[in-house]
């Protein structure tokens, strides 16, 4: 692909919505590949992870010039973002988008000014897949389904697999593709069970402060029926552990207490489930930068790229009651975590 060089434009300053993010000030080099990156935000250590992923690889030393903005989880903050970036012609844009809905028009800009679009984290849902070049990221309904196979499981271990379940659903960011798989995955679960009764299911917006706000209005409703806390990443979990320990209830894995369940993996997730805070995290891997990478160096190989890329997630437990699952007749490994583990990884 033909490098454009990026030379007054850069050394401005680009106004996105409310954030203005400067941009750098050094001309890139002809063999400088220049990326537009459009962030949701920095609302959860999850997204912290995933910008320091991209940051790091996309770098001078590798032969990049970034452009990053921040959204502040706002979609007209990335509409604007990404008009800049077509203005500035960089080489790529990459996405990770707020909301699945409310592309096609700015994507339809990107593909007439010749830049390859790379969707990353949330998935985006166009009347035209040709809008994109490929996306990156998680299957998120699998992970919903993961962790609710775990549970079956774990309450059959333990004895309480006829016993009357009160699950409460503490949802990510509405409209989110990690939302709405893992809503799915959790849905469908209490649909095929009988015996398991959805008590509320409200956003946490992806953050500790919403999560801790919704788990505390849940509390005062329904806490003496709370079997199990199913937050969908580990901000919300931290917070909605925080509302049902202030509340005076016991969060673990054991008859009586309240069951917190979570996704991502970070270093505090996989710390609290050390402790047995959290029960079960399943991970939701944020290290696309490599795999972004793998794909533009294709693209300027001129080399064809696979639409869809999934990246590979593990799931860690709090104990080693249940060590294996099945989804839809494919077995996935649980592992018991330990100090070890969470020291040997990069989030």
């Amino acid at each position: 692909m033909k490098k454009k060089i990026v030379s007054a434009l850069l050394t401005a300053t680009m106004v996105c919505g409310m954030c203005v993010v400067p941009t750098m000030g050094v001309a890139a080099a002809d063999d400088t590949i220049t990326v537009g990156f459009s962030q949701v935000g920095a609302e959860s250590d999850w997204r912290t992870a995933n910008t320091e992923s991209m940051k790091s690889t996309f770098s001078e030393e590798n032969g990049y010039n970034l452009i990053f903005d921040d959204a502040q989880q706002k979609q007209e903050n990335q509409l604007t973002a990404i008009r800049n970036f077509i203005q500035q012609e960089v080489d790529y844009i990459v996405l990770a988008p707020v909301t699945e809905t409310g592309w096609d028009t700015v994507l339809q800009e990107a593909k007439d000014a010749g830049i390859p679009v790379i969707i990353v984290d949330r998935m985006v849902d166009v009347s035209d897949d040709s809008l994109y070049t490929a996306w990156v990221g998680s299957n998120f309904k699998l992970e919903g389904q993961k962790a609710m196979a775990w549970l079956d499981a774990y309450l059959e271990a333990k004895g309480r697999g006829d016993e009357e379940i009160n699950l409460v659903d503490i949802q990510g960011t509405i409209g989110a593709s990690a939302q709405i798989g893992r809503t799915q995955g959790f849905d469908d679960a209490v649909e095929a069970h009988d015996n398991w009764t959805t008590l509320a299911q409200q956003s946490g917006e992806f953050t500790q402060a919403k999560g801790q706000e919704v788990m505390e209005s849940i509390l005062k409703q329904s806490g003496d029926d709370i079997d199990v806390v199913y937050c969908e990443n580990d901000n919300e979990a931290f917070g909605a552990i925080d509302a049902i320990e202030a509340a005076g209830y016991e969060v673990g894995g054991e008859e009586g207490q309240i069951l917190v369940m979570s996704f991502d993996t970070t270093n505090a997730g996989l710390t609290d489930t050390l402790s047995g805070k959290i029960t079960l995290d399943t991970e939701c891997n944020p290290l696309h930068g490599p795999r972004v990478q793998e794909i533009i160096e294709k693209l300027e190989a001129g080399e064809e790229v696979d639409k869809q890329a999934y990246v590979d997630e593990e799931m860690f437990a709090a104990d080693d009651t249940v060590t294996s699952i099945k989804v839809d007749d494919a077995d996935y490994e649980v592992t018991t975590i330990t100090q070890d583990i969470i020291d040997g990884r990069a989030y």
